[in-house]
């Protein structure tokens, strides 16, 4: 119990976290280990392992600190704004690797492999997230933006801020996604007036919105596949 007061620098070179990936790699650490090294710092009598493991048993792992609120993050003592800014930024980055891997190549034109590129971006999302997959006109994937947070209840503004992002990023066509975060891909009713609205303004616009994915937990509903675009 005393060295958990013991600053990690003040330890043993050979038994440091940081020192100890350095040397044998990041596989070789615990997942305490890895986030004591975020932490970088504890509190006064607590070292930033003791932290990291409390930080683990609080919210059950690391999906579930990767998923708390930032308020319920601030409620542990020893983790100010710094500390979970960096939380944060690491848990994306490793999102954002994830889904690069999965990036189509070509021609975004399967379901499933959208599904595939856009799952690590969405599925732990706490909140409602609308994505939107801007193609050229072989129907690659130009860029990806996030059009909002929040629930789909006010459609038009949704269809504008997406025809927006469209007309911003010269795209050719659009993929449309977001997630439910109860995890269940079943289309809402309002989902479906969200969609329809979008095929109607984009053909409008010559900007054809090829399909609506919905990402659920561990799996995903396809608009396109269903037969309503």
């Amino acid at each position: 119990m005393r060295r958990r007061a013991v600053p990690i620098r003040k330890w043993p070179v050979a038994e440091r976290p940081r020192e100890r990936l350095l040397r044998d790699g990041p596989a070789s650490l615990t997942d305490g280990d890895l986030l004591a090294i975020l932490c970088r710092t504890g509190r006064t009598g607590v070292s930033a392992l003791t932290l990291a493991r409390h930080l683990l048993a609080r919210f059950g792992s690391l999906r579930g600190l990767d998923t708390a609120e930032a308020g319920a993050l601030r409620e542990v003592p020893g983790l100010g704004p710094a500390k979970i800014a960096q939380l944060k930024a690491a848990f994306e980055v490793g999102r954002r690797a994830q889904s690069e891997a999965k990036r189509p190549k070509g021609a975004a034109t399967s379901s499933r492999a959208v599904y595939a590129f856009l799952r690590p971006l969405l599925r732990d999302r706490p909140k409602e997230a609308f994505l939107v997959l801007l193609l050229n006109r072989r129907h690659a994937i130009l860029d990806v933006v996030t059009v909002s947070e929040g629930s789909l209840a006010e459609s038009p503004v949704y269809v504008r801020e997406v025809l927006a992002a469209a007309q911003r990023g010269h795209a050719a066509a659009l993929l449309c996604a977001h997630n439910h975060p109860s995890g269940h891909p079943a289309p809402s009713p309002e989902d479906e007036a969200v969609t329809e609205e979008l095929v109607h303004a984009g053909r409008l616009l010559q900007v054809p919105v090829l399909d609506h994915l919905i990402v659920g937990e561990t799996g995903y509903f396809s608009f396109a596949d269903a037969g309503l675009i």
